[in-house]
């Protein structure tokens, strides 16, 4: 049996991982803003609030399973009654909140586990985060800050506050994404900015660890069917109705983004690559799965053509 640690667990990926975890005979600690099942808010981009308010209005409001079609989202039976399974409400974005998280963690692992010699997590997996749309010369400076603080500043202080309850070799497991190592496309700066810095912080995180002997495994998904693919419809729609500098290719990059997510995948896939990263005896640096072919090949092409190419497909 072994100890992990989820955040983002509410989620499509966050569930699908927990799930498979559990049914192996793992304890997992889940951490998200809503407990699954709970429609009042969302879960999508993972920030939970341990205030007086446990469930405050969002600014950025996304979507929990609008068509009703998630198995683990209609029947959170699943995790409430299984002994393995343990929420923490909890908000990345708040330090304190992740510092009591950590201390009850703590705390639930010993009373569990005295048996052990060294008790402790054999894993932090990092699927918290929140999907952004919208042109650089147009967001709001509050909704950019927002954006990095939930994706990159909430993953360091999840890290970092929960790295002193690492198992020897334990790992550190970073959800990135298939845009981090290209140059971002148009309307999609914001994201691929936050998950760049991201593959950055893994990197430099990475060379520290392996000096203590634990880990950093990235991976890297394309589309995933999950509650984060109608939000991004819906960020897209509303920058779309909203933009004043960029009307009309805003409408055409509409039907690219689409095409796109046409070919995501089911987040029980996403859930087998992270299982087999967290068994691996000596896991890759990086995963790869469901990468976008054409997206590859236009990175490939040299600067000043792929610039052309965007600039004729949006004009």
């Amino acid at each position: 049996m072994s100890n992990y640690l989820i955040t983002g667990a509410s989620g499509g990926m966050g569930r699908a991982l927990s799930r498979r975890l559990i049914e192996s005979g793992h304890n997992v600690w889940g951490i998200d803003k809503t407990p699954i099942g709970n429609t009042s808010t969302s879960s999508g981009d993972a920030r939970a609030s341990t205030r007086s308010d446990p469930f405050p209005t969002d600014p950025f409001p996304t979507a929990h399973d609008p068509d009703g079609t998630d198995p683990d989202a209609a029947r959170p039976d699943f995790f409430c009654a299984s002994p393995n399974y343990h929420f923490i409400q909890a908000d990345i974005t708040d330090r304190e909140a992740l510092v009591a998280a950590a201390e009850r963690v703590q705390a639930e692992i010993v009373t569990e586990q005295r048996e052990k010699a060294e008790p402790g997590l054999d894993a932090i997996v990092n699927m918290a985060g929140i999907y952004d749309l919208y042109s650089l010369a147009e967001i709001e400076e509050s909704r950019f800050m927002h954006d990095f603080d939930v994706n990159l500043f909430g993953m360091y202080r999840v890290n970092q506050l929960f790295l002193p309850l690492l198992r020897p070799r334990g790992r550190i497991i970073i959800i990135s994404s298939e845009l981090a190592p290209l140059d971002p496309l148009p309307f999609t700066g914001i994201y691929a900015l936050t998950k760049t810095a991201v593959e950055k912080y893994a990197c430099a995180l990475r060379m520290e660890l392996q000096l203590l002997g634990h880990p950093v495994v990235v991976v890297r998904p394309g589309a995933v069917a999950t509650d984060l693919l109608p939000v991004s419809v819906t960020r897209l729609n509303d920058f779309c109705d909203s933009t004043r500098l960029y009307p009309l290719p805003s409408d055409r990059f509409r039907r690219i983004v689409n095409r796109v997510e046409s070919r995501s995948i089911p987040p029980e896939r996403l859930a087998s690559r992270v299982v087999r990263a967290l068994n691996a005896r000596r896991p890759r640096l990086v995963y790869n799965i469901n990468r976008n072919p054409l997206l590859r090949l236009l990175d490939l092409l040299p600067a000043r053509l792929r610039l052309f190419i965007i600039k004729r497909i949006l004009s």
